[in-house]
């Protein structure tokens, strides 16, 4: 049987996959239906390959990461029971990419990208997942849209408070300075009623 390779190239990531059609599920000879092996290349970092479940993995934390990003909410995707975990770093536009390996004794590779690197990876990631000549049933779950409340987050509890902070405090400000300063003198009064009623002008009586 021969094998399949296909090749995803941006300018600082290039991936490369291999494996062979499934002949039982009727593939394409020009198909990977079984994924042999996978190998990722980035500028400046050795490479790195793995089985279908780094790939996947690394599919399910880095592509959703990157999504969150540009809706402006930085979170970090991945744990101590995935293969690859992301997360932002202090420095602005930069993301340290964890792979963990498999094998018993092996330290993680910790790389750590910037936004055109990100960019890159995410594109390749992309067209593979796209690509119809693959044909794997991904297990990673399907992108959302973010909640309400993780759109809500992404804006500084500052932020979000000080307009109405700094609205309800002017509004107490000025009840605070109408009670305190007195009123002009003779304001609140009505004036007195006269005293004598003036005299009314006396009519003569007819002749």
């Amino acid at each position: 049987m021969q094998k399949n390779s296909y090749r995803y190239e941006q300018t600082a990531a290039r991936l490369v996959v291999e494996g062979y059609p499934d002949l039982s599920a009727s593939q394409a000879a020009d198909a990977i239906g079984i994924l042999s092996t996978w190998k990722l290349q980035l500028v400046g970092a050795p490479e790195v390959e793995g089985t279908r479940d780094h790939l996947e993995s690394m599919m399910s934390v880095v592509m959703p990461y990157a999504r969150y990003r540009l809706s402006g909410v930085c979170r970090s995707f991945g744990g101590e029971s995935r293969f690859v975990c992301i997360q932002p770093v202090a420095s602005e536009n930069r993301h340290q990419l964890e792979l963990r390996s498999s094998r018993e004794g092996v330290q993680p590779l910790q790389l750590t990208i910037d936004d055109a690197e990100l960019a890159d990876l995410v594109r390749c990631l992309d067209r593979l997942r796209l690509d119809e000549r693959i044909r794997l049933n991904w297990s990673f779950p399907a992108d959302r849209p973010l909640t309400r409340q993780e759109i809500a987050d992404r804006i500084p509890i500052l932020r979000r408070i000080g307009a109405p902070l700094l609205g309800g405090l002017a509004l107490a400000a000025s009840l605070a300075i109408a009670l305190i300063i007195p009123l002009p003198p003779g304001a609140d009064e009505t004036p007195a009623a006269s005293e004598s009623t003036p005299d009314l002008p006396s009519r003569e009586p007819e002749r």
